[in-house]
């Protein structure tokens, strides 16, 4: 299969990209490249393998979410530029319609 400058059009409009006359001649390469070593890895005999879903063996070892250090109020609203007290003060960001 080979790219066209179509096929690049296409592409383009579809990932929302703006593709410009001279980036096509080497996208067109790109692209034919890839396809060209995609047939070489599509000549290989696969039948006897396995797919590959990870690169190693290990299981991932997860662990119980543990409460370590709670912080209180005060502590938390210390450092706050603004606050009353309980919460955070902040500027308004929404306008009501």
């Amino acid at each position: 299969m080979k790219v066209s400058s179509e096929t690049i059009d296409k592409i383009a409009h579809l990932a929302r990209l703006e593709v410009h006359e001279g980036e096509k001649g080497g996208l067109l390469d790109d692209m034919n490249k890839i396809l060209t070593f995609m047939d070489k890895l599509n000549e290989i005999d696969t039948s006897g393998i396995e797919p590959l879903i990870y690169m190693n063996d290990e299981v991932n070892v997860l662990r119980e979410d543990e409460i370590n250090q709670e912080i209180s109020t005060q502590i938390a609203l210390k450092n706050a530029p603004k606050d009353d007290g309980r919460f955070f003060r902040v500027a308004k960001v929404i306008n009501k319609v």
